[in-house]
């Protein structure tokens, strides 16, 4: 949206400092005093309170972090228009204080939405996007096994997608691991290992990101298992509120099969750009994985329904738009709060 709007990143880091991108962007470090509980979601710094002087819409990222909720009183003190993405970020509401403190909710899926239990007539869905010119298919490039790509932690369901490997096929799991510092948990990626022994599965590790597009246009079909209970018996009670890897391979002419579960339904449209199959059910999610492998015709017609699909709804530009749109109608005269269009502010840990 930095083309249409003066628009400013404001995130927080050791190094503080100001860096204007090419397309206009503006992008605001500012060093943190201390984090509250030790959470980088919590970074505390009164030089926030510059930052978001003279903004005339505050748009931030995860409504129950400290620097949403600093934002939040500030512009309502200040007058200024305020919405909020979230992804998830539990903690307390203020009594039910914390959530009037906006005037938008503009949240990434209707489950979302529900998951926040946004008020609906102050919410807008979003959904988030891709580049359909980074991920875009390679028609001189073969196609073939099956690609993962996100965290290596047990809500994702990697375990059930190794056992549901169908014969002849590989995998490859592209992620990190260590994000569960408690056992049993903290011994998954050890668990993925022992499961893989005997089956034609790579971990690739992290992938730059430069290497990505790369690794979509060469899979016959993405692989997103996320279940809702994990391997070791523990409900899982909000998972993946959008899923944008998802969103990455149907740009790249990759055919998804996915959960249904949280946002996933929203996006992959079962038969025409992927399957859905029930979490946990590896019987369903090997049917669905070898069906794709065996039959090369049907992947690349889902392929490239999918991609159709990211063109008309789920680029990043489609996304800007719907942001703009909410803004616009915050600053239509004769709103709750008096604004003036201009200059947009989006603070947070990711834009």
């Amino acid at each position: 949206m930095a083309g249409d709007v003066d628009c400013e990143l404001v995130t927080f880091g050791p190094r503080p400092g100001l860096v204007r991108e090419s397309g206009g962007l503006r992008v605001r470090t500012l060093r943190p005093r201390t984090y509250l509980y030790g959470h980088p979601a919590y970074p505390v710094t009164p030089s926030l309170l510059m930052a978001l002087a003279g903004a005339h819409v505050i748009h931030t990222h995860h409504m129950r972090s400290a620097p949403s909720r600093l934002a939040a009183l500030v512009a309502r003190a200040r007058r200024q228009r305020t919405v909020v993405t979230d992804h998830g970020l539990t903690g307390g509401d203020w009594a039910g204080l914390l959530p009037r403190l906006f005037d938008r909710f503009l949240l990434v899926s209707a489950y979302s939405a529900r998951e926040l239990g946004a008020p609906p007539r102050r919410t807008r869905v979003i959904y988030g996007g891709a580049d359909p010119h980074r991920y875009a298919p390679d028609p001189a490039v073969s196609r073939d096994g099956v690609l993962f790509v996100g965290r290596l932690t047990p809500h994702k369901g990697v375990d059930r997608l190794i056992e549901a490997l169908p014969p002849g096929g590989h995998l490859s799991v592209v992620g990190t691991s260590g994000h569960d510092p408690a056992l049993p948990e903290r011994d998954y990626p050890l668990l993925l290992r022992q499961l893989a022994e005997g089956r034609d599965v790579r971990f690739l590790g992290p992938a730059p990101d430069d290497s990505l597009p790369d690794l979509y246009r060469r899979a016959a079909v993405l692989a997103l298992p996320s279940v809702e209970r994990t391997c070791y018996g523990r409900e899982v009670r909000v998972s993946e509120l959008l899923g944008l890897v998802v969103l990455e391979a149907m740009a790249s002419g990759t055919p998804v099969v996915a959960s249904r579960l949280g946002g996933l339904a929203e996006v992959v449209q079962h038969g025409v750009t992927g399957f859905l199959v029930e979490p946990g059910n590896v019987a369903e999610l090997r049917e669905r994985l070898d069906q794709l492998l065996r039959d090369p015709a049907l992947a690349a017609r889902l392929g490239r329904d999918a991609r159709e699909l990211v063109l008309d709804r789920f680029t990043w530009r489609a996304c800007a738009e719907r942001c703009l749109a909410a803004y616009a109608d915050l600053l239509r005269p004769g709103g709750r709060r008096p604004g003036r269009a201009g200059r947009q502010d989006v603070t947070g840990d990711r834009a």
